[in-house]
C-alpha cells in the first residue's frame, strides 16, 4: 500500500489550514498557490503566497519544498537518511528609507524567530521608479527540516507568520 510522504502529509495540512484563515477565518487573502513538481531534479515544492485581509501592503509566500535526497530517503527506507522537509518564507514590503527600516524588520523578524532562521533582504525597483520606493523581498529561512512529527506545529508556525506580517505592516 502507498504510503505519502512527509511532504505530501504537511502538504495538505498547510493547505488546510492556509484555506481555513481565508475562507472560515477571513484573516487572509490567498493571491497565488503552486504546487510544484521540478521533473529536473525529482524535488516538490508548494508555494502559497497571501497577505492580511485588508492590509495588501505586506505579502507572504509560504514554501515547503522536498529535495530528491529527502524524497528517497524516506521511500526507499535510505538507513541514516533524515527525510523531511525545508520551509521558506518569502515577505514582500515596500521600504523607502532602507537604513532605518531594513534595520527593524531585521530587529522584528528575529524577535518572532529568535536563531532558528536564515535572514536575507534583496532589495529591487523598476528602472525609473527608485523615487517611489524600493521592493524588499525579505527570505526566512528555517535551519530545521519538519517531518509529519511537526504536524502540530503547523497552526502555531502560522499564527507566527501572521504575527510578523503585523509586525511588518507597522515599519
Amino acid at each position: 500500500m502507498y504510503d505519502p510522504t512527509h511532504f505530501e502529509n504537511l502538504k495538505v495540512a498547510f493547505e488546510n489550514r492556509i484555506y481555513d484563515l481565508d475562507n472560515i477565518d477571513g484573516l487572509i487573502t490567498i493571491v497565488n498557490r503552486a504546487d510544484l513538481t521540478d521533473y529536473a531534479v525529482l524535488s516538490r515544492e508548494l508555494k502559497m503566497k497571501f497577505t492580511l485581509t485588508g492590509q495588501p501592503d505586506v505579502t507572504v509566500e509560504v514554501v515547503l519544498a522536498a529535495s530528491l535526497e529527502d524524497l528517497a530517503g524516506e521511500i526507499l527506507e535510505i538507513p541514516d537518511a533524515t527525510p523531511g522537509c525545508s520551509i521558506l518564507l518569502r515577505f514582500y514590503k515596500r521600504v523607502h528609507d532602507i537604513t532605518v527600516q531594513c534595520g527593524q524588520i531585521r530587529e522584528a523578524l528575529y524577535a518572532v524567530w529568535e536563531n532558528d532562521i536564515e535572514l536575507t533582504q534583496t532589495l529591487s525597483f523598476e528602472y525609473g521608479e527608485e523615487a517611489s520606493g524600493y521592493l524588499n523581498c525579505i527570505e526566512v529561512k528555517f535551519k530545521t527540516k519538519i517531518s509529519e512529527d511537526n504536524m502540530k506545529e503547523v497552526v502555531p508556525f502560522l499564527d507566527h507568520v501572521l504575527k510578523t506580517m503585523e509586525l511588518l505592516n507597522e515599519i
